[in-house]
């Protein structure tokens, strides 16, 4: 069990700090009695194996505490994207309807307007108690001895982290204890990863990203991560430059807002040994701007359903291989094959496929769309790319829907969804359109209906509090036709050539 984890490190190494956060360490020792009386406040809750938990909020301590308890107890964990709204939050516990729901103070009030919809949830937060709230003390002294669970195995699932899909639903990712204990194999052999290293994550926990490239692998290896609530510029230049770190992941938008700042010229990144970066295409300037720092900058290739890691660069091969996203993982295989399932070529484009006991179990409740993509063992990612000769790859495309912002996915359709809601809108198409510091932006083309007028302040009003702000369109174009094949469906491409001559 993942639980495991922990209480090994803190009989090896009880004193040593674990979690390094804004005015507090918690050393291995702290930790592990962390999980054991969360662990045990869930029983005593009434959760039970199976039962969903899910998480609200910024990073914190407590909220890995709860994923290791939950590992713990055979519990579900479900962490939450704080940036989503209301009503995107509630069609997921409305698909995976948690137990309990544990909230920080800041969206509290935002839980308030859609709880009614939900039954049967206690309802925890940081702050005070009342209203139906249990405060976050009092829950934790209903801890009493016990809160293990003997059927609770290495396939027990442990993860689940919704990805919005190409109908506009968000999907469940299913992901269990072997998965998150195969990406940490597969992360310390990326990073090299050892006890002493001093990690820094400034990315959200509720994506796989920021809880398992390092930090749930730096865990198990007994590694010190320090752990900031959400990314700040001047507190990442502070943390690398003050606090010893050695490895970190900085997605390019990151990269991108620090480049910006004066204090990247002349900042003091000695005792990094690499910067993990990925989630989307990364550009060549920021490649080259980390290494002239004298830091390898290493990428990452991989998804939610992959846990995330599946293909990696290594250090060694950082500036040789300056672009290549690396081999699949020590404990993955990859394929390339065309679209008749065939292997390809070096330096002809496939689709990607990945096997590993690190891919997900499937969706949530979503057997179809498992199938579609979970087939005789691979997993078909829906992303493009190509090897060269010493068996390197190259990523040349996400999915052709998908839009990458700053790190974040974005699926047209459910943008589209709400755009032909507005009675003067008569068709809409999202795409993204490349951006040096987002790494793509969404674009809106929609066509009005006769008569009608449409304007950007319009469709930005329609879309306000329904999603998420990162998912809003940074530009509104307005067309009298959208190009179509014979069969009646939006050419994709055709669209976004539309809007590279509007720009």
């Amino acid at each position: 069990m993942l639980s495991d984890w922990i209480a090994r490190n803190a009989v090896l190494t009880p004193d040593k700090t674990a979690l390094r956060f804004p005015e507090r360490d918690i050393s291995y020792r702290a930790l592990a009695a962390m999980v054991e009386r969360i662990a045990a406040a869930l029983a005593a809750s009434g959760v039970r194996r199976e039962d969903c938990v899910a998480y609200l909020g910024f990073n914190s301590p407590e909220m890995l505490a709860l994923l290791f308890a939950c590992a713990r107890a055979g519990v579900l964990f479900m962490p939450l994207n704080w940036r989503l709204a209301g009503p995107e939050h509630l069609q997921m516990l409305q698909d995976c309807p948690p137990a309990l729901l544990v909230v920080e103070p800041d969206f509290v009030a935002q839980t308030n307007s859609f709880r009614a919809a939900l039954d049967g949830m206690t309802l925890v937060s940081f702050g005070a108690s009342g209203d139906g709230w249990i405060s976050w003390a009092d829950f934790c002294s209903r801890a009493n001895e016990g809160g293990d669970n003997e059927q609770v195995d290495d396939d027990t699932p442990l993860l689940i982290c919704y990805t919005s899909g190409s109908t506009g639903k968000p999907k469940g990712v299913l992901l269990t204890q072997r998965a998150l204990n195969c990406n940490a194999a597969n992360s310390t052999d990326m990073h090299e990863l050892r006890a002493d290293d001093v990690i820094l994550n400034t990315l959200p926990l509720f994506h796989v990203g920021g809880l398992n490239n390092l930090t749930t692998p730096a865990l198990k290896a007994g590694c010190t991560v320090v752990l900031h609530p959400k990314f700040d510029v001047d507190a990442t230049f502070d943390a690398i430059e003050r606090e010893g770190i050695t490895l970190t992941v900085l997605v390019p938008a990151q990269l991108d807002m620090m480049m910006a700042h004066p204090r990247w010229a002349g900042a003091d990144f000695s005792s990094l040994r690499m910067i993990t970066t990925g989630s989307t295409i990364v550009p060549r300037h920021v490649i080259h701007a980390v290494h002239a720092k004298g830091v390898p900058l290493v990428q990452v290739y991989g998804s939610t359903e992959t846990c995330p890691i599946a293909v990696y660069l290594k250090a060694a091969d950082a500036i040789r291989k300056a672009g290549s996203t690396g081999k699949a993982a020590v404990q993955c295989r990859l394929r390339i094959v065309d679209s008749q399932g065939a292997d390809v070529k070096p330096g002809a484009t496939g689709e990607l496929l990945v096997q590993g006991d690190n891919i997900m179990s499937g969706y949530w409740k979503a057997p179809q769309a498992t199938a579609a993509v979970l087939v005789d063992g691979w997993f078909h990612t829906g992303d493009m790319g190509h090897h060269d000769e010493e068996g390197y790859l190259y990523v040349d495309g996400r999915s052709k829907e998908m839009i990458i912002s700053g790190g974040e996915n974005i699926y047209p359709a459910e943008i589209e969804n709400l755009l032909i809601e507005c009675p003067d809108i008569a068709e809409a198409s999202v795409i993204g359109r490349p951006d040096e510091r987002w790494g793509e932006v969404v674009v809106a083309v929609v066509v009005a209906k006769a008569d009608r007028m449409v304007s950007s302040e319009q469709v930005l009003k329609l879309l306000e509090g329904r999603i998420a702000r990162f998912k809003h369109p940074k530009e509104v174009v307005v067309v009298k036709q959208l190009p179509k094949t014979a069969l009646g469906k939006v050419r994709k491409e055709d669209v976004r050539k539309m809007v590279a001559r509007t720009f």
